[in-house]
């Protein structure tokens, strides 16, 4: 299970990539409605984006799997996904009633029309599909080295001429095995619809559950864009803003816990908190519940209590499955281009059912979470933020949260409680944490992320961290990986990737006084031009699948 996880990981961070066009989308295509602006080509731009999501997820899942990002996964996700859908449209078996009565142009245009709107369905999976094929080959060839008189098609650019190759599997898979395809996803909705109340439960539960792996994103997905058909939009997410009045069950729910349940949890944890330190604590609580009822982003609170106190987790988890639960039955239709805050409930007013039924559950849900989270903390006696006992008395160290100072400082800060360039394999960054592969896990310094304000701290697997920042995270990791990149550290960082084989190649780095030891899985998978590079004093093999490297001083 553990190792199923693990390489579930990547995959639910590269899907936060072409999930974050959303709200462009969203804004675009709302303000473009005769209720708001009245703008047609404004409301076509962001339809355009909804209507082009398979192609968006190969490219940014594409990415989001590639070692360094590199756009030439993009490209060939691309072309994997062009391939396969444009393949599988000529594989497709044509009902005779499609084109009934017409012939020439006009049945050559029913039937092509047909075949768009049928494989639309498909669009999500087959993008994402296409975008792990050519991630996975990108990781896999970006450094292939071809005979002489092909080398221009080598390296890089060999990716998308493979990708190429891959889709024609997928044309054949999504061509002759459509209607099996089709049957599934039908299946799954009709299952999903049947199940009512009880799903949306264990949905909503489930969704706050694996929030501490990452794996709500991969949740979320087959909620949002595979369940239900209208008019050829799949999702319920894109059925509510292609005008589906029956949309929205799979976000209504958010709502009232976003906006209102968690900034009642954080007005109960300052209240909870210890008089002397609320000062403190205080500014930290309003910039999180603002955050929340604003944006929707909520992770920067859930980690100030998931470890600290479980138990308020799953009140908290219970309390978004009810939720779900309430909306529903009320009939409550609310959608969101990015998350269940203010700012999209404001912006798809006129597009929800009963929205204004959210304000007294709204109310009553922000009297529910104050009132369970004050009487669970001072019942059991939890360690929120501001309740610690600390040896010197006065602030615990996860509330320092200017001690790393800002901007490039504070990545810097980072860089060293992260174990230093050398330790740093790929980062990563999804809406609220960094998404870190390290060559050495032990090497980090906890402390010192928590003096610089890191919310929580999980371990998914072998070589694999989560930093929880906040919504800031995206921002701190290309200001990290810009320091990796420096010319300080670049002999540690991606020229050292690539002189080892790559990241799936490196087993374990370690930053010694003078020399890195390096061990990895085959010894042949190391690039000698390279290494002679990097190592600007030298390298030897000292055991079977071990090197010692000593870069320029």
């Amino acid at each position: 299970m553990r190792l199923s996880l693990d390489r579930l990981q990547p995959l639910g961070r590269a899907l936060m990539l072409p999930i974050a066009v959303l709200p462009v989308a969203g804004l675009l295509l709302r303000l473009g409605q005769d209720d708001l602006l009245g703008i047609p080509f404004v409301a076509d731009a962001g339809g355009a984006i909804f209507s082009s999501l398979g192609l968006l997820f190969a490219i940014g899942v594409a990415v989001g799997l590639a070692r360094e990002n590199h756009g030439a996964a993009g490209l060939a996700g691309a072309v994997a996904y062009l391939v396969t859908v444009e393949g599988a449209k000529s594989l497709l078996a044509i009902p005779a009633d499609v084109s009934a009565g017409q012939s020439g142009p006009m049945a050559d245009m029913l039937v092509a029309a047909w075949k768009t709107k049928e494989l639309a369905k498909l669009g999500v999976p087959a993008g994402i599909a296409s975008g792990l094929v050519a991630g996975a080959l990108y990781n896999r060839y970006a450094t292939i080295k071809l005979p002489e008189y092909l080398a221009f098609f080598g390296g890089r650019r060999f990716v998308p001429i493979a990708a190429g190759f891959a889709g024609l599997f997928g044309a054949l898979l999504f061509g002759l095995g459509f209607p099996l395809l089709e049957a599934a996803i039908d299946t799954l909705s009709r299952w999903v619809v049947d199940a009512g109340e009880i799903g949306l439960f264990v949905y909503g539960v489930l969704n706050r559950l694996l929030i501490v792996t990452g794996l709500h994103h991969i949740l979320n997905n087959i909620a949002w864009f595979l369940v239900g058909d209208y008019q050829g939009a799949t999702g319920d997410l894109n059925r509510f803003f292609a005008g589906d009045p029956t949309a929205g069950a799979f976000m209504s729910g958010f709502f009232p816990v976003m906006m209102f349940g968690l900034p009642a949890a954080c007005l109960a944890m300052y209240r909870s908190a210890a008089p002397e330190r609320r000062p403190a604590v205080g500014g930290l609580f309003l910039s999180l519940a603002l955050t929340s009822f604003l944006t929707g982003v909520t992770e920067p609170i859930e980690f100030t209590f998931m470890f600290l106190a479980p138990v308020l987790y799953a009140v908290h988890a219970a309390l978004t499955g009810l939720s779900m639960v309430i909306m529903d039955l009320l009939d409550v239709k609310l959608g969101f281009g990015f998350s269940a805050g203010l700012f999209d409930y404001l912006l798809n007013y006129g597009l929800a059912t009963r929205p204004l039924l959210l304000l007294p559950v709204g109310a009553a849900y922000f009297a529910i979470y104050y009132a369970s989270f004050r009487f669970c903390i001072v019942r059991f006696d939890l360690k929120t933020p501001g309740r610690e006992v600390t040896e010197r008395g006065g602030m615990p160290n996860e509330l320092h949260g200017a001690a790393g100072g800002t901007g490039e400082d504070r990545a810097r800060g980072y860089v060293a409680a992260l174990g230093g360039p050398a330790n740093l394999v790929t980062v990563d960054a999804c809406t609220t944490r960094l998404r870190l592969t390290l060559g050495d896990d032990m090497a980090i310094d906890e402390e010192a992320l928590k003096r610089l304000g890191v919310r929580g701290i999980i371990r998914p697997g072998a070589g694999l961290l989560q930093v929880v920042i906040g919504p800031s995270a995206d921002l701190l990791a290309g200001q990290i990986r810009d320091i990796v990149k420096s010319p300080a550290a670049q002999d540690h960082g991606e020229h050292m990737m690539l002189a080892l084989g790559g990241c799936a190649n490196v087993v374990s780095i370690e930053q010694q006084a003078d020399r890195v030891t390096a061990i990895v899985h085959d010894i042949t998978g190391l690039d000698p031009s390279l290494m002679n590079e990097w190592a600007g004093r030298g390298w030897r093999q000292v055991g079977p699948n071990i090197v010692h490297i000593l870069p320029e001083e």
